[in-house]
Parts: C-alpha cells; structure tokens; sequence
C-alpha cells in the first residue's frame, strides 16, 4: 500500500477511484468542448476548439480502455458493472466507520 492509499484509507481501491474520477473529468471536458465550438463563430477558434475535442475524445477512449483492462469499467456487461458499483458503494460507506 503506498502512501497516497494509506493516506486515503483505501488500500487499493485508490488507483479506480483516480481513473473514475479522470474518466469522469475527461467526458465533462468533451461536452463543454462541444457546446463551445458549437457557439464559436471565429474559424479559427473554431478549429482550435476542434483539434482540442478531438485530443480529448482520444483521452476519453485511451482511459476507457485502460479502466476496462484493469477490470474498473464493464461496458457490455451490466451485470458485472453492478457487482464493481456496488462493492465500491459498499467501500464507501465504509470509509465512514
């Protein structure tokens, strides 16, 4: 255990909670690219705007599919995406204690 997870009193469950949090943070950062060049008229804002959503769908994919290997993110398994919700519900609910 480092002490990054030390400090946050979750053992492993450190790292998922970093690329959840990242992942979560990189589909905001898609959206508000989005609406923005969607209300840009300037062309070269414009293609500004474009090349920086495109670099943030990329990161978005790259994070997916990392989370995805380590096992963090089940994307066509509902099933198994419930099993990870809720043991991480649980591990937060017992981080009160």
């Amino acid at each position: 255990m480092n002490i990054l997870q030390n400090l946050a009193g979750m053992g492993d469950m450190t790292e998922q909670v970093i690329a959840t949090d990242f992942l979560l943070a990189i589909k905001s950062t898609v959206r508000n690219y989005a609406i923005a060049l969607s209300e840009t008229t300037t062309p070269e804002v414009r293609e500004v705007l474009r090349r920086h959503l495109e670099v943030a769908i990329n990161t978005h994919e790259s994070m997916l599919k990392y989370m995805q290997d380590k096992g963090y993110y089940h994307v066509h398994d509902p099933q198994e995406q419930m099993k990870v919700d809720m043991k991480n519900a649980n591990n937060a609910l017992n981080l009160q204690r």
